[in-house]
């Protein structure tokens, strides 16, 4: 693309998408260059879906840069959630945690992972739902896919589990159904092997807001079931151990 780039544009253009349930191909779109540009249009869209809940989901990018965008809609399971479902809605299974202090940006010694833990007041059984407005999701553009909120489409947060999980998920039986039938089964696997891995480097990233990871926030950690479409609207039940969360996706 020739086209200059503009991020309340493009925020816009990824806004009507979304609300209308679409999807465009990455060569459509005038592309952020850096990741300055693409968080400037992250916040543009965020503003745009009227965000405000304090729940943020972390990754990192091919290049290794830590990333960030917030979660929505987001809900309890406990209220009986209920998200949207549309064509090529993904889902995740992903342990999330509340920070109980600050983490504030730090220049010289990085922050360890027993620093982060410490800072972690409580842990979560989670489920992220994922579709992105970019038909190839970040796989072209990983800028693209970050001005997307990074392809979040909602988060259901599921019963608070024994802070000690962030240490032993890996490897914990994770069973999950979706319309009566079994989407995944086998043990909970992390792509970095530690949940918090992720959440480590954005800690350790001076390049982030100074609002960042403050106490209250809530952070997941990225799946642990791989990201499974969902073909259908349906109840989704996940069992994680012992540890059960249930909800439903319905068409919008």
């Amino acid at each position: 693309m020739t086209e200059r780039f503009d991020p309340r544009t493009l925020a816009a253009r990824l806004h009507s998408l979304r609300q209308a349930g679409r999807q465009e191909a990455t060569d459509t779109f005038a592309l952020p260059a850096d990741l300055h540009q693409a968080m400037e249009a992250q916040n543009l869209l965020t503003a745009a879906d009227h965000i405000s809940s304090n729940a943020w989901k972390v990754t990192v990018s091919p290049q290794g840069q830590a990333v960030t965008a917030p979660l929505y809609p987001y809900a309890k399971a406990v209220s009986g959630a209920d998200i949207p479902w549309y064509p090529g809605l993904k889902f995740e299974t992903e342990i999330a945690v509340r920070l109980g202090g600050d983490l504030p940006v730090r220049s010289g010694i990085p922050y360890s992972r027993a620093e982060v833990v410490e800072a972690i007041s409580a842990v979560y059984l989670g489920a992220e739902l994922l579709v992105s407005a970019v038909k190839e999701s970040g796989s072209v553009s990983f800028l693209l896919f970050v001005a997307d909120r990074l392809g979040n489409s909602g988060y259901v947060l599921g019963p608070e589990v024994e802070k000690s999980v962030v240490d032993t998920a890996a490897g914990t039986p994770l069973k999950v159904t979706h319309a009566g039938r079994t989407i995944y089964d086998g043990p909970a696997q992390h792509p970095k092997g530690d949940v918090l891995t992720w959440l480590v480097d954005y800690a350790n990233d001076g390049l982030r807001p100074e609002t960042s990871l403050k106490a209250g926030a809530l952070i997941t950690t990225g799946t642990l079931s791989g990201a499974i479409e969902l073909t259908e609207p349906g109840e989704i039940d996940i069992l994680l151990g012992d540890i059960r969360l249930s909800f439903s996706v319905s068409k919008a």
